[in-house]
């Protein structure tokens, strides 16, 4: 049994040279008599011949060991393969075999709750989800589809946390809770989210780095949830990854090298399409400079530039453009334009204008779901707060008798009193050179006569030009986080402070559109004040409260959406929270 162990061996080994060559008769061991038990041995069980044979065959058996120790133990991200994956015929020819394998789901930590599964509130969300279980229960094979996602899941443990004189538990995270989508071939998919909204989890999912929960998806027709199906994705992939993983050492050149030599290109084949791939990115002068002197736009460059190595079927960018200066950003979204053809592109980003310029459709996420899909147009008519008009005016005093601060004062009041009067609305953004103002949807129906109106008064009011637009996707992310996060706020009970102008604080329920104030009842509103809480985006991509407006009745009949007392909080107010959120259709039949 102990020969199973190669130190053992080389122990028995170094002991027998010692014992044969240490007396002065000794005449050591030479290679002719390897197979000879030593002199004066009374106890010779393996001679060193013995021992020879029996190392070269235990580094074949532990070398055989190891790899399959190294395929069925889970790695970092959880991935293994089953146990007796190597009886698959599929694992040695690499065909076929694109079936789910339960076994390829690491469940050696226990296995978790899955998460409840809610039906999608959006028709558009709802209906894409129809359409791909239906071609899955009928087994269609969608030809345009260069993705499809069955039901993902993708939950992370309970982890416990040992701290000093306690321990912490933490429940099970749902980073993906039923996510059904197909991408489409010659199409660019934006995927947009705040963060933890399972944006990057759906990524490694696809691309193999982390495994499945539940569900499933193929890419190409191959399983993300099967070892051959995820050999095959591998080829037909390429990806432009948040955080550049490159070689200070390396040129651009010898990474591009590097990558197209792991691709399997033709030698002959390398330099042409390493020359043309970073002349497209404008990074053929420093094409021999090494890559840690890159700037992080060159870099993001680079990476950009791997990822279409190849000639790959779907290409995943997770925000490629990141510390790009505004020239090489609108170069690299031209790339990207032009590599649409013939394949499938996925884009995580950031930026609202790259994903309006660049997208086909685009999916929003919160919260593990996707919350809604659709064209950008789409989009914006449907979760916009309506139009957005920018009123633009003369700055000329030619012949005029009065300052100029008050002609302009004079005419911004007369269009803000003008828009008030016809559509009962107020200017979002106002200065000296314009006003904008945000018309809703239900005001559509007056638009047409009012800018008539406005047309044939412009030389009465000094203005210059008028434009017209739907509200921008930024509005309509900021509205689908707002919402996912009041969701959450509601059930988890988290809140943060709202400080009005008056210097009165409470606290407010994470995305609240409407709250009330506390203790604002009176003899002339006897159901109270409240105010609009206007909503942006910090750094971290987190919701933060960016102003609010000014104080006003709460319209007769309004019901209360959810309530919150500080109660739950250690932040010491006093007195009952109320966050009131109403819809906008029932504010505006009580202008």
């Amino acid at each position: 049994m102990w020969s199973f162990f190669p130190p053992n061996l080389l122990a028995q080994a170094l002991n027998m040279f010692k014992d044969a060559s240490s007396q002065p008769e000794g005449v050591g061991i030479s290679w002719d008599r390897r197979a000879d038990c030593p002199p004066d041995s009374s106890d010779c069980v393996m001679t060193i011949d013995g021992i020879y044979k029996w190392l070269a065959s235990t580094f074949f058996l532990w070398f055989v060991l190891a790899i399959y120790f190294d395929n069925i133990i889970p790695n970092s991200s959880g991935l293994r393969k089953p146990l007796f994956y190597f009886l698959n015929p599929s694992y040695w020819t690499g065909k076929g075999e694109n079936k789910v394998k339960e076994g390829n789901i690491c469940r050696c930590i226990g296995l978790e709750p899955l998460p409840e599964l809610i039906t999608p509130d959006d028709e558009d969300v709802l209906e894409e989800e129809n359409l791909v279980k239906q071609q899955a229960r009928e087994g269609i094979d969608d030809p345009n589809a260069a993705v499809q996602i069955h039901g993902l899941i993708k939950t992370y443990p309970k982890t416990i946390k040992i701290g000093c004189c306690r321990c912490k538990q933490t429940p099970p995270y749902h980073a993906i809770n039923g996510l059904w989508v197909n991408f489409r071939k010659d199409q660019l998919f934006c995927l947009l989210g705040p963060n933890g909204a399972g944006k990057t989890t759906t990524i490694n999912c696809l691309t193999g780095i982390s495994p499945v929960t539940g569900g499933d998806a193929t890419i190409y027709g191959h399983s993300v949830r099967n070892s051959v199906g995820m050999s095959n994705i591998r080829k037909l992939i390429g990806v432009c990854p948040q955080f550049d993983i490159l070689w200070d050492a390396l040129s651009g050149q010898e990474h591009l090298y590097l990558f197209a030599s792991i691709k399997g290109l033709p030698p002959n084949y390398i330099e042409w399409i390493a020359h043309k791939l970073l002349d497209e990115v404008r990074l053929a002068e420093s094409a021999n400079g090494r890559a840690g002197s890159y700037s992080g736009g060159m870099k993001r460059r680079l990476s950009f530039a791997i990822a279409l190595i190849g000639d790959p079927k779907l290409v995943i960018l997770d925000e490629p453009t990141t510390g790009m200066d505004p020239i090489s950003r609108r170069h690299v979204w031209d790339i990207i334009k032009d590599a649409k053809r013939g394949r499938a592109i996925v884009l995580t980003t950031h930026s609202m204008e790259e994903a309006d310029v660049l997208s086909d459709r685009i999916g929003i996420m919160a919260k593990g779901r996707l919350r809604c899909i659709g064209t950008s147009i789409r989009l914006k008519s449907k979760f916009g707060t309506g139009f957005i008009a920018n009123v633009s005016f003369s700055r000329s005093d030619v012949g005029q008798a009065f300052p100029l601060e008050d002609i302009i004062t004079e005419t911004h009041e007369a269009v803000k009193q003008f828009f008030k009067y016809n559509l009962n609305i107020e200017p979002k953004v106002e200065n000296e050179a314009f006003l904008t103002f945000v018309i809703p949807h239900d005001r559509e129906s007056l638009l047409r006569k009012f800018f008539k109106d406005l047309e044939e008064r412009k030389r009465e009011f000094g203005i210059t030009d008028i434009q017209i637009g739907l509200t921008t996707l930024n509005e309509v992310f900021l509205n689908i986080a707002k919402k996912a996060e009041l969701e959450s706020a509601i059930a988890e009970g988290r809140l943060t402070t709202l400080t009005l102008t008056s210097g009165t604080s409470f606290q407010i329920l994470i995305g609240a559109q409407l709250v009330r104030i506390p203790e604002s009842e009176s003899a002339e509103n006897p159901t109270g004040l409240m105010v609009e809480v206007y909503w942006d985006q910090d750094d971290a991509g987190n919701l933060r409260i960016s102003g609010h407006s000014d104080e006003m009745p709460i319209p007769p009949g309004a019901q209360a959406m959810a309530s919150s007392s500080n109660s739950n909080t250690d932040s010491g107010q006093t007195g009952p929270i109320q966050a009131i959120v109403i819809d906008p259709s029932f504010l505006n039949r009580h202008d």
